[in-house]
């Protein structure tokens, strides 16, 4: 488990999210990395500073195993789309996240899917409605 610094955003910088890299053992304050001083700040020296959040990191990586992303209505003219599970990133709170990549090559979460696929599972037969 780690934590990350909210930051809003200024004039000169967009808003983001920083990972915490230390403590400052003396104030208690979260360090990040400062990349245009080359060193390690405060947080609170930041004037968009606003807060900061637990951030669920991964802590392992499990193959896709046969497993699919399934979605009703995703593919071309909303025709249904199924994706290969490449991997399933596992965090330290427990949490797997398919990680899918498409005919092309490209690789994305899995988070909208409408279900997964176990390894030789069909997908679901679709209805239609053609007034018949």
């Amino acid at each position: 488990m780690g934590w990350v610094a909210i930051f809003t955003g200024t004039e000169t910088e967009i808003g983001r999210t920083v990972h915490i890299e230390a403590w400052d053992p003396v104030t208690g304050s979260a360090l990040v990395v400062d990349p245009q001083r080359g060193a390690l700040r405060a947080v609170s020296d930041y004037p968009d500073f606003s807060h900061l959040e637990r951030a669920d990191q991964v802590a392992g990586v499990v193959p896709g195993g046969g497993w699919r992303a399934y979605w009703e209505d995703e593919g071309p003219d909303g025709t249904p789309l199924t994706e290969q599970v490449l991997a399933w990133l596992i965090t330290a709170k427990g949490r797997a996240t398919a990680i899918t990549v498409d005919a092309i090559g490209y690789v994305d979460t899995a988070d909208s899917a409408d279900r997964f696929l176990a390894p030789g599972e069909d997908p679901p037969e679709r209805a239609y409605e053609d007034g018949a």
